[in-house]
């Protein structure tokens, strides 16, 4: 589809109702995220280091499933569409996240956070959806915009999933969040226009894998692969912080106060500059060159995690947690555009699949990384780790793909 033929298709009209799904989303898989590592506390007495521990298990369940069933969800959004995707993720994780509130111990809970991974895909088949309509002149703004769906969705989640874990418990939290999942499922079902075409694939399968056989389609598979693991660490950055936040939090406020509440703000924080930042750097990446917008993206990612890890207080960690949406919202939209513009439109499905397939991976790993040097060593490790990884993935970059520091894009 050429972008004459883009044009005519609904790709504003979607991308506002995706922009709302994606915003309800993100708040339903962030609001239960603060106080995740205080609901398994409750599932057992456990010391500090198991409790660590369990947290990066429980995190970690989700993306592992997700990373092994992403790929054969993205294969049939290819012949079925995109929009069946995100009513079969959406429907899916609801029901999951209605028993997680019905869990008695840690191992349940484990459980059913991998049956979330079984459906997850609702934000990757939103992405692909849209970069499929919109013309590649617009892609980089259209993703940046829908990006701030989810992660505005991310940044109230948190606080508002404090405000409900001190009103109506953590257990009932659940319940309201698998209510939100299913209003996207509708909205998605009732508001988006797709007009599909299934995409054929050849009758005798590629002997040399599945992913081979996809990069087979690309100019610069070598490209591809280098942002499908640029994903991936971006991810487990991120995600090594996430089963230790809460514990953090308390930790530094000495167990006084509302731990839920103020752990659900810091962990919300990122949202706030994400959503300023990342159309702004998009917008700058289609005209200056994306390349540029992913490498100053890194050093200010590194800038701000080794700082976390040394600091005594909460206010402070918070500005610092504020300026990590700025860098997230120059890496993860452009990673997205780029594999977008040096992707064929008959392998947007499979990569956008891919790439949630290797975000997952980020998750799992950051989860367990997180959790296993939290109970190794004390948290500020994990922020010190963090860094230098995102320095590892800035030097992959630099050195096996030189185009980056300059454009990155294909015009």
């Amino acid at each position: 589809m050429d972008d004459q033929q883009r044009e005519q298709q609904p790709w504003r009209r979607n991308l506002s109702v995706l922009w709302v799904c994606t915003f309800i989303a993100g708040i339903s898989f962030s609001e239960i995220m603060p106080f995740m590592s205080l609901y398994v506390g409750q599932l057992g007495n456990f010391t500090k280091s198991q409790l660590s521990f369990y947290s990066g298990l429980v995190f970690a369940a989700t993306f592992f499933v997700s990373a092994i069933v992403s790929p054969m969800w993205g294969a049939l959004a290819d012949r079925k569409g995109r929009k069946v995707m995100l009513i079969r993720a959406s429907l899916g994780m609801a029901v999951a996240m209605f028993l997680m509130g019905l869990a008695t111990n840690v191992w349940e809970l484990i459980g059913l956070r991998a049956l979330q991974g079984v459906f997850s895909g609702f934000i990757s088949n939103a992405q692909a959806l849209i970069a499929s309509q919109t013309p590649r002149k617009n892609s980089g703004k259209a993703l940046g915009t829908l990006v701030t769906g989810s992660t505005s969705g991310m940044l109230m989640g948190p606080i508002i999933g404090g405000i409900l874990a001190q009103v109506f418990t953590i257990r009932n939290t659940f319940f309201i969040t698998a209510g939100l999942l299913l209003l996207a499922g509708i909205l998605s079902a009732t508001l988006v226009t797709e007009h599909f075409v299934p995409i054929k694939r050849p009758k005798n399968p590629n002997k040399k894998g599945v992913l081979a056989g996809l990069l087979s389609q690309f100019d610069n598979p070598r490209l591809i692969i280098v942002l499908l693991l640029s994903t991936m660490f971006v991810q487990l950055g991120n995600a090594s912080i996430s089963p230790i936040i809460s514990l953090y939090v308390k930790e530094l406020m000495h167990g006084h106060g509302s731990v839920p509440l103020v752990a659900g703000i810091i962990a919300a924080l990122p949202g706030i500059s994400n959503i300023i930042a990342a159309p702004r750097l998009g917008d700058y990446g289609d005209k200056h060159g994306s390349g540029k917008v992913l490498i100053a993206g890194y050093l200010f990612a590194v800038l701000v995690y080794i700082p976390q890890g040394l600091i005594p207080s909460v206010v402070v960690l918070g500005i610092l947690r504020f300026l990590v949406g700025v860098s997230d919202g120059a890496l993860f939209p452009t990673i997205q555009t780029l594999l977008t513009k040096n992707s064929p439109v008959s392998a947007t499905s499979a990569i956008f699949s891919w790439n949630q397939s290797f975000q997952a991976l980020g998750n799992m790993f950051g989860a367990l990384l997180g959790g296993t040097l939290a109970g190794i060593f004390d948290y500020n490790v994990v922020f010190i780790s963090t860094a230098g990884l995102l320095l590892v993935n800035l030097a992959m970059l630099w050195f096996t793909e030189p185009s980056l520091r300059h454009s990155g894009t294909k015009e």
